[in-house]
């Protein structure tokens, strides 16, 4: 199972001034990096960047998410629908530039932007005609989407393992699966390992991050992480276990992601400690 780490940690938008700090994570031992884009306007910036990652020895997914609300793939607007969507695509292309392998993300709403009560069949149809549309802008670029189930506190579409299932059964297309992160696990879940395992036997699980119960550093909460890559391990899962710490680096993230407190004194603990925890954890 390769590792990465999610460069949210450091910032918004990954430019070449970022070297230093991919240098330390390649030195650390990590397979690759997650990359955020949310600035898909011109994916010659990732195809610069895949040059950089390239020299690095570094692979790579790509995080993304719909922070307006006038993107929105579930809206009763279908302007605002295919506003998403063309985001969305721009999004793959600008994975496709950076030689990416999967687009992950909770690609079903925009983020906090709730209508005051659970998913509507409305709602939910118009996810799976998204994903669906979708998983056709994938196999195009060769790329594949992790869907992100959410907190109920950032979403209200898809939180839980078994909905995502579910979800899947309506999309049918193996060029979108489900993200599993253990922080919101963490919170949504009776049981995170259960939730897991069930989207194991579904054959939908397509990525993993690994996120303490605080956003710190892995394996300093009580996130179910070791349980987690046991069960992912024994399972013979090969994707990805990609770190996602937030700090304050970023201000509107920390708003964002509710970071009001430091969790670790700084990115690099997250870096040394979190590779060396998953690598124990794989170990058994």
């Amino acid at each position: 199972m390769p590792i990465g780490i999610n460069l949210l940690l450091w910032t918004g938008h990954v430019t070449r001034e970022l070297r230093p700090v991919l240098e330390e994570i390649a030195a650390t031992g990590f397979d690759g990096v997650e990359v955020p884009v949310f600035d898909a306007t011109d994916p010659g910036h990732y195809r610069d960047l895949a040059s950089l990652l390239d020299d690095l020895g570094l692979r790579r997914t790509v995080s993304t998410a719909f922070s307006d609300p006038r993107l929105n793939p579930v809206s009763p607007v279908p302007g605002e629908r295919q506003a998403a969507f063309d985001q969305a695509r721009q999004v793959a292309d600008c994975a496709a530039a950076l030689g990416g392998e999967l687009v992950v993300g909770p690609l079903f709403q925009p983020l906090g932007h709730f209508t005051g009560t659970g998913p509507s069949e409305a709602e939910l149809d118009c996810c799976a005609a998204f994903l669906s549309a979708y998983a056709g802008e994938m196999r195009d670029r060769q790329l594949t989407c992790a869907v992100e189930p959410l907190n109920r506190f950032e979403a209200h579409v898809l939180n839980t393992g078994a909905q995502a299932v579910a979800m899947m059964e309506r999309v049918a297309d193996p060029a979108v699966g489900v993200l599993f992160d253990t922080f919101h696990a963490h919170i949504e879940e009776k049981d995170p390992l259960a939730a897991l395992g069930q989207l194991l036997d579904a054959g939908v699980l397509a990525h993993v991050h690994v996120s303490e119960n605080d956003r710190g550093t892995p394996g300093s909460g009580q996130a179910r992480i070791a349980e987690a890559i046991g069960l992912v391990r024994a399972r013979d899962y090969r994707g990805w276990l990609t770190i996602e710490a937030f700090g304050q680096a970023v201000p509107e993230l920390a708003a964002a992601t509710r970071v009001w407190r430091p969790f670790f004194v700084d990115p690099a603990e997250v870096v040394s400690q979190g590779y060396r925890y998953i690598r124990e954890c794989i170990a058994g």
